[in-house]
């Protein structure tokens, strides 16, 4: 993957601004406290269109009924819609009921560490992928759900391209690009709670924004704010 143009001593400011904010206002989430891949992917399926706060209260029950892959995989289908019960979008249900069952058929219930194989798990999208290998796995894998792709696009980009699968593109790139070595596992979530927390859709929180003077969006963010408040 290509790395696109930009200046590195505004990656190297924004991983290090990024990174101490993280360590001080970073999400204390259960997930976040473990390396097994399943409960990393239990996690981020839940989360696929999905608020935190809900997630949060399905989660540990989930795991408490499932807590291996082989557990789910020998479920049947209709247990565990029960056990998503009320968490809505019981496709990814299904899909996390076929992961666990490719997993053990293919994979002897071991989670595999190369993209295509973990691309390749049921309902498992490129951004998942990233999070699964750089969560559990500590591999430099960039991620781009809708916070990370507004973050970098209001920090990096001064105009989109001229269609949506060419900006994509370039985000994709960016989200490669700004990862420090070493360090996708934090970086990615650090990317993911600035735009959930700071770097928000409608009401972002430029004023105290850490990234401020970086971020090629912010003089046309601070006149929005301020003909709002006119």
């Amino acid at each position: 993957m290509s790395r696109p143009a930009i200046d590195p001593a505004i990656v190297r400011k924004f991983q290090r601004r990024l990174l101490r904010w993280y360590r001080s206002y970073g999400r204390d989430l259960p997930w976040r406290r473990t390396r097994d891949p399943y409960r990393i992917l239990v996690s981020e399926v839940m989360l696929q269109q999905t608020q935190v706060e809900r997630v949060l209260g399905y989660y540990g029950k989930f795991l408490r009924r499932y807590p291996t892959v082989d557990a789910l995989a020998s479920a049947r289908q209709g247990e565990v819609r029960e056990a998503w019960e009320g968490l809505g979008y019981y496709a990814r249900a299904h899909n996390l009921h076929r992961a666990a069952r490719h997993l053990t058929r293919r994979h002897a219930g071991a989670f595999p560490q190369s993209f295509e194989d973990v691309h390749a798990l049921p309902g498992v999208g490129r951004s998942t992928t990233g999070a699964l290998l750089s969560f559990a796995f500590h591999i430099d894998t960039p991620i781009l759900d809708t916070n990370v792709m507004r973050l970098l696009s209001r920090v990096f980009m001064a105009r989109p391209s001229p269609t949506r699968a060419q900006t994509e593109r370039r985000l994709w790139r960016l989200s490669q690009a700004v990862i420090p070595r070493g360090k996708a596992w934090i970086f990615n979530q650090a990317l993911m709670d600035f735009g959930a927390l700071v770097c928000t859709a409608k009401r972002p929180r430029c004023v105290t924004c850490r990234l401020a003077d970086l971020c090629r969006a912010y003089p046309r963010l601070s006149r929005d704010r301020a003909g709002r408040r006119g």
